[in-house]
């Protein structure tokens, strides 16, 4: 019979709907249907988490805020230092907003690079490899010459850490810190890293072309003719001397940008 049919097809549907009886003797709500939930409609995705994290070199306790959601543990979060000894203060972890950066903090940023503790040891080692090499015969040979090479190869780091992280970034209103990729396959973070030498963000966080770490390298590889004997001084060797400078930059940059991904694997260190 078409009217009985009928009827046990309505039943079957209103069971099916929430209309019958529940499990645990509950009874569902009529709803209604702008109420009723469509078939294989796709989860809400949770809404991202704003959070704040504390960073040095942000002043008057400042904190950088986020709105992506956090990342895994120790993933692509940078520490202050590398290994507890080498100083990470320019480098910012993944997703972190931080405000405008001082002239003041620019300035700190640079002497911390300068003046601390392990400042010596980039100047160590390029003053034992020149004076293995004899790259300025003028320096001599020996205890006395390494001492020439290393006053002149920290003079040349300090000069330039200033020049390319405050004088350069306060003059053209640029921001010296160097921001984490974090995400993407090795070939892409290394090509961006390396990319950092000549783009960089403004203090209004645009992208423009990183004039302070070009023109202030160039500057300072300039300066060094001041105190550097007469045959070492000219054009070839204050260009030689500005492509050193930016490739070591260049590396520093690579090194930094996995630095997370290294000590997450074998280091596990905080802060």
């Amino acid at each position: 019979m078409r009217t009985s049919s009928s009827r046990l097809l309505l039943g079957a549907w209103v069971l099916l709907a929430g209309g019958g009886a529940m499990a645990g003797g509950q009874t569902a709500a009529r709803l209604s249907p702008a109420e009723m939930p469509l078939p294989d409609a796709p989860e809400s995705a949770p809404a991202p988490v704003a959070y704040s994290t504390s960073l040095p070199g942000l002043p008057g306790g400042q904190t950088a805020v986020t709105s992506a959601a956090p990342q895994a543990d120790g993933e692509g979060q940078q520490t202050k230092r590398i290994l507890g000894i080498i100083p990470n203060f320019r480098s910012v972890s993944v997703d972190q907003k931080l405000p405008p950066m001082p002239v003041k903090e620019k300035f700190i940023e640079a002497s911390q690079d300068s003046f601390d503790y392990s400042s010596i040891f980039l100047p160590a080692a390029i003053g034992g490899y020149s004076d293995a090499r004899r790259a300025t015969p003028e320096f001599g040979h020996g205890a006395i010459a390494y001492g020439r090479y290393f006053w002149h190869s920290a003079a040349d780091q300090t000069i330039e850490n200033y020049m390319v992280e405050f004088v350069g970034p306060a003059l053209t209103h640029q921001d010296p810190r160097y921001y984490t990729k974090g995400r993407g396959g090795f070939v892409k973070r290394t090509e961006y890293s390396l990319s950092r030498v000549v783009i960089t963000r403004t203090d209004d966080d645009r992208e423009t072309f990183n004039s302070s770490e070009v023109f202030g390298a160039l500057a300072a590889a300039g300066i060094s003719n001041a105190y550097y004997p007469s045959p070492e001084r000219g054009f070839g060797k204050t260009m030689g001397t500005f492509g050193t400078s930016v490739a070591i930059d260049a590396a520093t940059f690579m090194f930094h940008e996995f630095w997370p991904d290294i000590n997450q694997r074998f280091f596990h260190m905080k802060d």
